[in-house]
């Protein structure tokens, strides 16, 4: 018998053990991974979204019940640790939440049945190996923050308020390996809500981190402010200190225990806002410990802690309206401009390759337009109710009429900057077209960097 077939096969025979409150190694985490995916055929699908500078996988385990394709209706969720190599928690609690799922799933336990019967979750416990794999254990002063070139990842993004001030191409092929292995991933699949994990602070950090027209207050504003708000203290009030908002002694107090990216320092090229921006994903940026690097004596504690945080954050993929856009004939459209009055995304809304939508909005009623080459634009208002209770957000399809004309109506702003085309099932996307280059850091960020 080959010898990796001779693996796989003890993999399938071998029952899933407990996971250990330890730091596991790059390697131990890629084994456990294999185990549970050959475990568990059924709800959890192991896939790589390309490799790090050194390469090493950057393995995604995705959780449902049907986990190895999109199924119309059926949200995407993602969580993203480890993205600077040495703020360690996040891998921890990602492996401890898959176990929790996993296990939850199969004991019949209401909770996770809900949660993989209504979304699909997908984890990716490092996006920063290398970083990893050198890290020391100081509270916050480590080597292994930056990826294998010296660069920081959470850096190292498209931004998109440089790209409108200076309206320059960027080059995708410059990206740092970890980075267009990120943006690829988002071309696959729609995500519909995200954070990403990171240490040396306890705050959940919102939209933007740089900084466009809308500033208030020192804060920069997004179209969504009210929704990102809602989902940061979702985080921090069901953590069980992040929402007093003054745990970190080192660390500046935060109102509830959030922030707005901006307004705590300013960062370009950063991931959140790259997600929301341009892959319609509205992200948090999570500081899970005031330590980068916690004992390993304290991760009971420290996954105690953030549990109910993390599954109450995950519910929140219900949050509004999702459905899908069809044309004039009945069939579901790509590239259907679906905007919410009053919510002047940067790049707008569009449906994606099944025709689908989805948009995350707080209870109330929303005019919503919704245009398409050669049909009528469409509006409707809609009463949107609070979705995260019944595992579900509202359900709204929109049926299009096409014009008695040969001239095509194009939506008035769409431009070609927001292109972000979903790559179609087997084969490769064109590279979606960007405009902007990064803007180098101020010195707030510069002298922030450490904590984040």
């Amino acid at each position: 018998m080959p010898p990796l077939l001779f693996v796989l096969v003890l993999l399938f025979l071998t029952p899933a053990s407990t996971l250990d409150f330890r730091y596991h190694s790059n390697q131990e985490m890629e084994q456990y991974l294999l185990q549970v995916n050959a475990s568990n055929p059924d709800i959890a699908h192991l896939y790589s979204i390309g490799q790090s500078v050194l390469g090493r996988e950057l393995w995604v385990l995705a959780l449902g019940v049907r986990p190895r394709s999109h199924t119309v209706g059926i949200p995407e969720f993602k969580y993203v640790a480890n993205m600077h190599g040495n703020e360690v928690l996040g891998r921890e609690l990602m492996l401890q939440l898959v176990d929790d799922l996993v296990r939850g799933y199969r004991n019949n336990e209401t909770w996770s049945l809900q949660i993989l019967n209504s979304s699909r979750v997908h984890v990716l416990p490092t996006m920063n190996p290398d970083g990893f794999n050198v890290a020391d254990t100081h509270c916050q002063f480590s080597q292994g923050r930056l990826n294998h070139n010296n660069i920081d990842l959470n850096r190292n993004f498209p931004d998109a308020f440089a790209g409108l001030r200076k309206q320059q191409q960027l080059n995708e092929d410059k990206r740092e390996a970890e980075v267009r292995a990120v943006m690829g991933w988002l071309r696959t699949e729609t995500f519909v809500l995200s954070a990403n994990l990171h240490g040396g602070a306890l705050v959940a950090s919102y939209p933007y981190d740089n900084g466009g027209s809308e500033l208030v207050g020192g804060a920069s504003v997004s179209p969504d402010d009210d929704v990102f708000i809602h989902l940061a203290k979702v985080y921090s009030h069901n953590h069980a200190s992040m929402h007093r908002g003054d745990v970190c002694h080192d660390s500046r107090p935060f109102l509830d225990g959030i922030t707005n990216g901006y307004q705590w320092y300013p960062l370009s090229g950063g991931m959140q806002d790259y997600n929301y921006v341009w892959a319609q994903c509205l992200e948090l940026t999570l500081e899970v410990s005031c330590c980068k690097f916690p004992p390993a004596a304290q991760l009971p504690a420290l996954w105690t802690d953030n549990r109910k945080s993390l599954l109450a954050f995950m519910k929140q993929v219900h949050l509004g309206v999702k459905g899908r856009v069809f044309d004039g004939s009945g069939v579901p459209v790509q590239n259907a401009v679906v905007e919410v009055k009053g919510r002047r995304n940067l790049c707008p809304f569009r449906t994606d390759r099944h025709g689908e939508y989805y948009r995350l909005l707080l209870p109330g009623n929303y005019s919503f337009t919704v245009t398409y080459p050669g049909h009528e634009v469409l509006t409707a208002t809609l009463d949107v109710p609070y979705g995260p209770d019944q595992f579900s957000a509202m359900k709204h399809d929109f049926l299009l009429r096409r014009i008695a004309t040969t001239t095509d109506q194009t939506p008035t702003n769409a431009t070609p900057t927001c292109n972000h085309t979903l790559q179609q099932v087997g084969g490769a996307a064109a590279a979606p077209t960007w405009s902007g280059s990064a803007v180098g850091l101020s010195l707030v960020a510069v002298l922030r960097s450490l904590i984040d």
